[in-house]
């Protein structure tokens, strides 16, 4: 009886303590999240990534798995998303499934863990300005040592990284002699520890991982942040400012407000739009754009030109403030600017069109005499008839005809005074005279 009631005690003990103890992969408390990260990195995947990493923590997530395809994109927002992805204390893992080149492999290396799919690659991370040229001494500088410092943080040899991105590393084991960029294939990447092993898919990576039973959760991104990212991109920006600066300078030269100021309104809303749910505007922005067009209206209405001055500086100001790149949203409002001249100069040279808002501005109006405007009446029936001189005519002087005083001029010679003359010319206020010559003395 003792031994049996050990026994069950024991058992019921033992049961107790399996209860307590974790299992590994309980999928009762275990979130994965899964990420995706495609097309070409930009500011607008910045917002999506941060709302996905903020999400993971908030829900205590064990792991975020960025499934990544991406041929690169801005250093910029590879930047700021590096710094997103190292800061979070969520395990984080890149699953390359095709591709992860230049900005996508600095994303990449500040992960915890690396996984590859056969025949994906990473790497060919060399910085280019926007005319496809390398970038200057002082660029390539930093995203050397930003390479470098993402692969020393995640404690993988910093070398491959720089390769990457330096073509003066000497790499010939890797296909990446000096003068080449380097770029991992899935088993190169795995021989010098970039790569934490080869998986044919999302599913065998979660069996590798012992994820398999786990809840996983999907993070896409929303209507809002597609458009975002979208309107954000480096190619899409100047034609938006292009658009909107066009269609504004067209409405000029159009009676009312019609399409091409529907256009370029909506070309500005977007592109403010895009830049707000990226995060790179605030509503502050928006006012300050709004505040500058209020003063180029004003300055049609107040004089100085210290109203339109302020107005233009506002709105370039509000450009300004929603890109993180100088440079690029300054060429941006170059090209902008450029469309809009030769539109200007194409509306009045080709087609012979005027600013209609001016019309209500500028008095067009003149009064000619056929229309029956006179500055002065014409005394067209003084021609031919006599007086004399009241005064002296030096040229000029007065006269007097049938009793009325009348301001006249000689033809030049002078006339002495109560002279007899003759009206031979009258044009308006001008009334020329002749002396009468006595021809009997």
């Amino acid at each position: 009886m003792r031994i049996r009631r050990g026994i069950t005690i024991f058992a019921f003990i033992f049961a107790f303590i399996l209860t307590l103890a974790p299992f590994k992969g309980d999928a009762k408390n275990e979130v994965i999240y899964v990420v995706p990260i495609s097309e070409t990195v930009e500011k607008g995947m910045f917002a999506f990534l941060n709302r996905a990493v903020q999400t993971a923590e908030e829900e205590h997530a064990s792991a975020i798995i960025f499934e990544m395809d991406t041929p690169g994109g801005e250093v910029d927002a590879a930047g700021k998303i590096g710094k997103l992805l190292s800061s979070t204390k969520v395990k984080t893992i890149t699953f390359i499934n095709k591709q992860a080149l230049s900005a996508g492999a600095y994303i990449s290396l500040n992960t915890d863990e690396i996984y590859m799919a056969p025949g994906s690659t990473m790497g060919a991370a060399a910085i280019i300005n926007g005319d496809g040229n390398t970038a200057g001494k002082k660029a390539e500088s930093y995203w050397f040592a930003a390479m470098e410092g993402a692969a020393k943080q995640t404690k993988r040899t910093p070398i491959y990284a720089r390769a990457m991105a330096d073509e003066s590393i000497h790499l010939p084991e890797y296909n990446a002699p000096r003068g080449q960029l380097l770029t991992l294939g899935s088993e190169d990447a795995l021989k010098v520890g970039y790569s934490k092993g080869t998986v044919n898919n999302l599913e065998e990576l979660l069996d590798k991982l012992d994820y398999s039973h786990s809840e996983i959760r999907t993070v896409d991104e929303s209507f809002a942040e597609k458009i975002a990212r979208f309107i954000t991109h480096p190619v899409i920006i100047p034609i938006l400012l292009s658009i909107g600066s066009l269609g504004l300078v067209l409405e000029l030269y159009s009676p009312g407000f019609g399409i091409p100021g529907f256009m370029g309104l909506s070309a500005l809303l977007l592109f403010f739009y895009g830049h707000l749910v990226a995060g790179l505007a605030g509503y502050e922005t928006i006012i300050l754009f709004v505040i500058g067009i209020g003063l180029i209206i004003a300055e049609f209405f107040l004089p100085g030109g210290i109203a339109g001055i302020l107005g233009l500086a506002a709105i370039l100001g509000s450009l300004f403030l929603a890109s993180d790149n100088i440079i690029h949203m300054g060429i941006s409002i170059l090209i902008a600017i450029s469309v809009s001249i030769l539109a200007s100069i194409l509306m009045i040279k080709v087609f012979g069109r005027k600013m209609k808002i001016f019309r209500k501005l500028i008095l067009t109006d003149s009064t000619k005499t056929e229309q029956g405007y006179v500055s002065n009446k014409n005394r067209l029936e003084l021609i031919g008839l006599e007086g004399y001189a009241l005064t002296a005519l030096r040229p000029s002087g007065t006269i007097v005809i049938e009793d009325e005083r009348i301001d006249a001029v000689s033809e030049g010679a002078f006339i002495l005074k109560d002279a007899k003359v003759r009206v031979v010319k009258a044009e308006g206020s001008r009334i020329v005279v002749r002396e009468i010559q006595k021809l009997d003395k």
